[in-house]
């Protein structure tokens, strides 16, 4: 006989299969596919005190006749919360693998690590077909979520596969793992309950303090310091992401040609930003940009000077200054062709990539050339050929105008403290988040 959900009953507590039907059943619709087994399935264990849907943290108990219950409310809070979520499965974020990375400090951090149980389970399984079944055949979710349902894989250059998450998903499991972390700090010994898989009865309230909204604190400290600092990575986790202020931070982001620190960052816009690099020079302009230099364009015009060095030069780092000229300053350039069934509407053809000759430090051979890949027309077609110093001139009338606030405040009224010697470009190989 199947569990039936009997709202009021012990104190609104309901049994564990109740609540995977009761969970099944609100999140029929979501766009964010949800697991049939929330409760009862791995990576959920009810002994462990807690038992995570989406970014919440739902508490579970041991009722009478010793079987594991959870509160019905907090079920339908958290299933409300994921209904709510709204997904572009086009968006596309790069989850793994990333070779020859070098490791993060040791933090107290959640058991959940979303992102290597999911390399694991890839690696292991061979097949996404076989990928998240455990013994039995039951399936193995995270925070509720069946992520096989959504992950993409792709292929590059014939070998390897790379895997990717709509960047929905990925802003909800990095709140999960946030979320888990507080959960265990606010109180002792719920660390130790939860690696043993003691019993552990707690209650679905425990006041902890939300991530606090970043006030320019990290201004001017330099990366290759901070980054080796004694708990800056659990510092960092107390911050709001200071790009979309909503999910909390995860990474220090920083600028790698003056190598200072911007803000703590979350995941989600960490990888936003990162340029989409071909080889070291070469990078396509894919659609992410379009919140970069479109949709969000102040925020991330003022995340980017928080750098000294592209403050008092007005500047963007050579990469997204690339992009920048390819997207914007080279828009009209771009041949387009007519849409299909007899449409008078017109598309951009090909896809852009953008590559340069030389580097910053070295304006006068620095070299942009714009170029279009995959063009009926002729495929590596060649729009233009622009100077970095000129591509730098245009983008600062372009911000004067775009973002008046920002460029106020940028100029070389306060060059004193930078430094003599930059670094070099470091080219965005994918291999580490924590590096961006």
């Amino acid at each position: 006989m199947s569990d039936r959900v009997i709202p009021g009953r012990a104190g609104g507590l309901i049994t564990l299969g109740a609540a995977d039907a009761l969970w099944a059943g609100l999140t029929n619709g979501s766009e964010v596919p949800a697991a049939s087994a929330a409760f009862t399935s791995p990576s959920a264990d009810a002994r462990s005190g807690y038992v995570l849907l989406g970014s919440r943290v739902v508490a579970t108990v041991q009722a009478g006749g010793g079987l594991w219950s959870v509160p019905e409310a907090e079920v339908r809070r958290a299933a409300a919360e994921l209904n709510a979520v709204a997904m572009d499965r086009r968006d596309l974020v790069r989850i793994g693998p990333f070779r020859g990375a070098p490791k993060r400090e040791r933090m107290d951090g959640p058991p959940l690590r979303w992102r290597p149980q999911i390399t694991r389970e890839l690696r292991e399984s061979g097949t996404l077909e076989r990928t998240g079944r455990h013994e039995g055949g039951r399936p193995h979710h995270l925070a509720g979520i069946d992520w096989r349902r959504v992950l993409v894989a792709r292929t590059r250059d014939h070998t390897e596969r790379t895997w990717w998450l709509p960047r929905a998903v990925v802003r909800l499991l990095d709140a999960a793992e946030h979320a888990e972390a507080r959960w265990l700090r606010a109180a002792p010994g719920r660390r130790e309950a939860s690696a043993a898989g003691g019993r552990q009865a707690t209650s679905p309230r425990h006041p902890t303090a939300p991530p606090r909204a970043y006030d320019g604190e990290l201004q001017g400290h330099v990366y290759s310091v901070l980054s080796r600092k004694p708990g800056i990575s659990r510092k960092v986790a107390g911050w709001r992401c200071a790009v979309c202020r909503t999910a909390p931070a995860a990474v220090l982001d920083h600028c790698h040609e003056h190598g200072y620190v911007r803000a703590p960052v979350c995941h989600s816009c960490n990888t936003q930003e990162r340029p989409d690099h071909l080889y070291g020079n070469d990078i396509r302009v894919a659609d992410h940009y379009t919140p970069l230099f479109h949709t969000h364009t102040a925020d991330w015009l003022r995340h980017w000077h928080r750098c000294p060095g592209c403050r008092t030069r007005t500047t963007l780092p050579l990469p997204h200054l690339a992009a920048w000229t390819a997207r914007i300053s080279c828009r009209a350039l771009r041949p387009t062709h007519r849409e299909p069934r007899g449409s008078r509407a017109r598309r951009p053809c090909g896809v852009l990539r953008v590559s340069w000759t030389g580097s910053q430090n070295t304006p006068r051979s620095c070299l942009l050339t714009v170029a279009v890949d995959f063009c009926p027309s002729g495929e590596h077609r060649v729009l233009a050929r622009v100077p970095y110093r000129e591509a730098v001139e245009r983008f600062g009338a372009w911000l004067a105008e775009t973002a008046p606030a920002v460029a106020a405040a940028a100029g070389p009224d306060s060059l004193e403290g930078l430094p003599t010697r930059f670094r070099p470009v470091i080219a965005d190989g994918g291999e580490d988040l924590a590096l961006f």
